[in-house]
């Protein structure tokens, strides 16, 4: 009889023991994060358009437009496309993050859109401030996530990237070239297509096409470009856009997960 004050004091010892393993554990487990919705389905809000030839804040000729949950690049009052390279922008930058974007190429490419438009576009990554690009600019300073489909004939990839203003590295390499072609098969019909840019500041980046990884890189920094000071400087951080460069797109996912 005498052993059982021991044992329940053993008994007690091993319980609280246990608790506060439980509560370290609990402490040592970062919260869940939340996908944040920057396209709410309804309307631009959160969102200024930049037009090459247009001053910021001017949706020039209606292009971007919701309709039925559906972000849309429209061009519908065009007759003919003159350079007006269109870029839409987030309120806010962003460093660390999963941008989650499902698109679809739709109709068909507006009269005197350049050949290399035909259904391109994108999501531009870590963008120059819009408030500092000239009237003039066509595309901001930025890493562009290509969105690309195919004409039915000859393949063509999406996920690819592209360097305005800016360059990367490939397996440790500066590389200097524009464009970029991931590893993606053609999408050429109107389905839709899920990418995710996964991007940790000036360090990596990932382009996910429908869960497969098709092209990384490393060590954003600033090119040699006359819209970007500060050559080689490292790009971390900055704004989200989405392309208007001639063709048709239709957006109805854009949701960011923020990273540590």
């Amino acid at each position: 009889m005498k052993k059982w004050p021991i044992l329940i004091l053993l008994l007690s010892l091993f319980a609280c023991n246990q608790t506060i393993e439980q509560e370290d554990t609990a402490a040592a487990t970062p919260p869940e994060v939340e996908w944040q919705v920057l396209f709410n389905g309804e309307d631009l809000s959160g969102w200024t358009p930049k037009f090459a030839g247009s001053p910021l804040g001017e949706n020039y000729k209606n292009t971007f437009q919701v309709e039925e949950g559906i972000l849309k690049v429209s061009y519908d009052e065009y007759d003919t496309f003159n350079q007006e390279f269109g870029h839409l922008f987030y309120e806010k930058p962003f460093s660390h993050y999963i941008l989650r974007v499902e698109y679809r190429f739709v109709g068909e490419q507006v009269p005197n859109g350049p050949g290399w438009a035909f259904k391109n576009s994108g999501a531009m990554l870590h963008c120059q401030d819009p408030k500092t690009m000239t009237v003039a600019q066509d595309f901001p300073v930025c890493i562009e996530a290509q969105f690309l489909g195919g004409d039915g004939i000859s393949p063509r990839s999406t996920g690819n990237l592209c360097t305005p203003g800016t360059n990367v590295f490939l397996a440790d390499t500066l590389t200097t070239n524009h464009c970029i072609n991931s590893t993606s098969p053609t999408f050429a019909t109107e389905d839709w297509v899920q990418m995710d840019m996964i991007v940790y500041g000036d360090s990596l980046i990932h382009h996910v096409v429908e869960g497969d990884t098709v092209l990384t890189y490393t060590k954003m920094q600033i090119g040699d470009n006359g819209n970007a000071p500060n050559e080689g400087a490292p790009v971390g951080s900055g704004y989200i856009s989405l392309q208007a460069e001639s063709h048709p797109v239709h957006f109805r996912k854009v949701e960011l997960k923020e990273l540590k």
